[in-house]
């Protein structure tokens, strides 16, 4: 038994006429006759009873049909999410992101994302760090990742998605937090301050962005507190615990008693980029990306 004899039976059943379900079917009507009957004999059972004048299903051949209906229509089906797939506009993505874009780009993102491609049963996890998008995307936990650059690691597709300001955090009560909004704040001032910081030996980007930029005004910060996410940070921050430098999207957060300021350059931006496994590139994360790019 092959598919084709369920579908040959299907329509005539549905036509209770040969010639018709033949031409619905573009075949011959003697070979579809044959085919029918090389099924009743398979079955063991009449499913049809034919006269000059009309088809009728046996009683065999109307529970018959009911359930050859279900299994072309799942079988129909499973060509339709097989070919969708393959085209990239239904299956599952895994999304992992950086702490500052998880409150801004992140939500954009994922509601652009059902928009455009509704089939697509999208997960996330926020808050996390460079080294462990990274373990992620090695691992197959995650497809896509949403960090900072620069990104190294061998066998990956980087593409830089845009570049956010870096602002310097403030307790509100700060002396810098009188300075003019439009003012940009030079590292320099920050010497001798507290800092909150994202944890460093190379598992955040900030971290390094962090010493990268002390150093090129003369000292080294002292870190008062490491954390792993971005809220804790800026959290810390409110609390009068110390400063932070982190990407201008972090404001999003909206937590009370935290001021924000620009920094000067020459190190005043940020790069974020989209990376995925090119081993594993697929139609979805291809669409994804384009998504993004979007945003940008």
């Amino acid at each position: 038994m092959e598919l084709r004899h369920l579908r040959y039976f299907r329509a005539v059943a549905e036509e209770l006429h040969f010639g018709r379900a033949a031409q619905r079917l573009h075949i011959a009507q003697p070979p579809l006759s044959q085919q029918i009957k090389q099924l009743e004999d398979e079955l063991g059972v009449a499913l049809l009873v034919r006269s000059t004048r009309r088809v009728e299903l046996t009683a065999a051949g109307q529970d018959y049909l009911r359930q050859v209906e279900a299994i072309l229509d799942s079988v129909d089906a499973a060509a339709r999410r097989a070919q969708r797939i393959a085209d990239g506009r239904q299956g599952n993505l895994a999304i992992g992101c950086v702490g500052s874009a998880t409150y801004s780009l992140l939500p954009q993102f994922v509601r652009a994302l059902r928009e455009v491609l509704p089939d697509v049963d999208v997960s996330v996890r926020g808050e996390m760090l460079a080294s462990e998008q990274l373990a992620a995307l090695a691992s197959g936990d995650i497809d896509l990742a949403l960090l900072r650059m620069p990104v190294e690691t061998p066998g990956l597709h980087v593409e830089s998605i845009r570049r956010d300001r870096l602002i310097v955090a403030l307790p509100a009560d700060h002396p810098l937090a009188d300075t003019p909004e439009d003012e940009a704040v030079e590292i320099g001032r920050l010497r001798g301050e507290d800092f909150i910081s994202h944890v460093g030996g190379g598992r955040s980007v900030l971290a390094g962005v962090l010493a990268a930029a002390s150093e090129r005004a003369g000292f080294v910060p002292r870190i008062r507190h490491e954390v792993e996410e971005t809220s804790t940070l800026v959290t810390l921050v409110a609390a009068g615990l110390g400063v932070a430098i982190v990407p201008e999207p972090t404001s999003a957060l909206g937590v009370a008693g935290v001021v924000y300021r620009p920094l000067s350059a020459p190190i005043d931006q940020v790069a974020l980029a989209a990376a995925y496994a090119a081993a594993r590139r697929t139609p979805l994360i291809e669409r994804a990306v384009a998504v993004l790019r979007t945003l940008s």
